[in-house]
């Protein structure tokens, strides 16, 4: 199993929870999801990220197929423009 976990940090961080929002849209639409968790920070420290996404995927092609999905596509179009920083760990768990 792989476990893919996102730290973003937004512009404004008002944009946290509709991020939030789509994420977890994705979890009934992309096959290559084995669990989804979306977190938003509740401590808001100088160096706290806002939001925290952690997927599981049965393979590193499982997470390619993920990350190549359209409704994937479509979400991350939306983040990005919106993101002041990103962090990307990928583990086997």
């Amino acid at each position: 199993m792989l476990t893919h976990v996102v730290l973003m940090k937004f512009t404004d961080p008002r944009d946290a929870p509709k991020a939030r929002e789509l994420l977890e849209g994705m979890g009934g639409r992309v096959e290559q999801i084995r669990d989804l968790v979306v977190g938003l920070d509740v401590i808001g420290s100088p160096v706290s990220y806002d939001l925290c996404l952690i997927t599981r995927h049965e393979s590193a092609e499982e997470l390619r197929g993920y990350q190549d999905h359209p409704a994937h596509l479509e979400v991350a179009a939306w983040l990005h423009p919106r993101l002041a920083a990103r962090a990307v760990v990928d583990h086997d768990s």
